[in-house]
């Protein structure tokens, strides 16, 4: 048995989010379904998600060995501390025995910086300017990058670089020294994953170039990257947008990823993203890691459809009257007017289907329309940890183990075939 996790290098990895602790028995097996290339990371929970469930690291830890003990699983697998901000947050998971570490330096990234005017943009990168000392490494230059493009850093490619990132740059750097540190007082392995996808315009090729090398520079080692791709990631549904415009784009970054690298690229909000993981493992030639979250708590969810409808419309009714307040830090497009509440839909298999659409309810190439799945998506917190729904919904799954292992597996077996296919 390998009771504790490892660091997973280069080769292909899956993060299974587990916000109830019970579904690493699912997880496990669909690995097993869909074949052994591609390495689980068992134990992945972000801060803002063990903030709104109330786990600490070291339970989300303990859920994921337990189960890995019970099966008496042999091979290596990841723990992934995911989305940290501050040195506590690195403190807190390594003395978990984390060792995956994904430095999110989201807060410190200008949003806006694409729309800025050519004046704005002067006036920005002047107060930004004072914070870094790289801009002259890439003004002026032309970057062959082989097998990609060729990358301009004319003058407002890099001032706009400077002023989306550049103190981004810097956090991400006094984080990634803080996880070196630990690592190396506790004498644990480590590796560092820096994400800037929690943003809404999209990561350029110059600006992953500069992020990456800066990183290099420092002699921070890079496992993977997780850059604001283009069109719509949104949560627990499929990609939103032209998936060959995508396709060209990560041919690009992944392009960039071998020859600053190499390291993998990393797909966040990765659920249910099936239209686009063909090209995703074909552009990155398998140097990927895939993250999901809340899709295992969607699937519980059908579980208690399955077994609980009564529990499973007051879900849905109190999921309602909470998602215009828990979906202000997520990128969801779901509309509550827009789809009927349980009170107009009188036959449950209906109700289950309205709201936890699967790919196999749409039409092929259409991807997902399924508001309801994002409005159950984002409102985990506040149903897991309410005095009455919490326990309950923590029961019903707990006397349906089997169900949910099932559902699991079906679930994801898909999702990891599909990776599996575009290798």
């Amino acid at each position: 048995m390998n009771l504790k996790p490892s660091t997973l290098g280069l080769q292909p990895s899956f993060g299974f989010g587990d916000r109830l602790g019970t579904a690493t028995p699912g997880h496990l097996a669909a690995l097993q379904c869909a074949g052994r290339s591609i390495k689980g990371i068992f134990a992945q929970q972000s801060i803002r998600e063990m903030a709104r469930t109330s786990r600490t690291p070291k339970q989300v830890m303990q859920a994921a060995a337990s189960a890995l003990g019970q099966a008496a699983f042999t091979d290596v697998w990841g723990a992934d501390a995911d989305h940290l901000k501050t040195p506590e947050d690195v403190r807190n998971t390594a003395e978990a025995g984390f060792v995956f570490f994904t430095i999110d330096p989201s807060d410190y990234v200008d949003r806006k910086s694409d729309d800025y005017s050519p004046a704005a943009l002067e006036d920005k990168f002047s107060t930004v300017q004072r914070h870094i000392d790289w801009v002259d490494l890439y003004l002026g230059k032309e970057i062959k990058v082989p097998d990609g493009s060729v990358i301009i850093f004319d003058r407002p490619t890099v001032m706009r670089a400077a002023v989306k990132y550049g103190k981004a740059i810097v956090h991400a750097l006094e984080m990634g020294r803080c996880i070196q540190k630990e690592a190396r007082n506790r004498n644990q392995p480590c590796e560092i994953e820096i994400s800037v996808d929690e943003t809404d315009q999209p990561t350029s090729a110059a600006e992953h170039y500069i992020i990456a090398d800066q990183i290099r520079r420092h002699d921070l080692p890079l496992v993977s990257l997780a850059p604001r791709f283009v069109g719509d990631f949104e949560k627990g549904v499929d990609y939103k947008g032209d998936v060959r415009k995508l396709s060209a784009s990560l041919t690009e970054h992944a392009a960039i990823a071998r020859h600053l690298g190499p390291y993998k690229l990393s797909l966040h909000s990765g659920s249910d993203k099936l239209s686009m993981y063909g090209c995703f493992a074909k552009a990155t030639k398998g140097l990927f890691h895939v993250k999901t979250a809340g899709t295992s708590y969607l699937e519980a969810l059908r579980v208690v459809a399955m077994c609980a409808p009564r529990l499973f419309r007051q879900i849905v009714n109190f999921a309602r009257d909470r998602y215009d307040t828990d979906k202000a830090t997520y990128h969801v497009s779901a509309i509550l007017d827009a789809i009927p509440a349980p009170i107009e839909i009188a036959d449950n298999g209906r109700l289950q289907q309205i709201y936890l659409e699967r790919w196999s309810d749409v039409p092929p190439g259409h991807g997902f329309t399924a508001a309801g799945r994002e409005i159950l998506h984002c409102t985990f917190g506040s149903v897991l940890t309410d005095s009455q729904l919490g326990p309950v919904v923590r029961q019903v799954i707990n006397e349906n183990l089997n169900v949910y292992k099932d559902v699991l597996i079906e679930h994801f077996t898909r999702h990891l075939q599909t990776l599996n296919a575009g290798m």
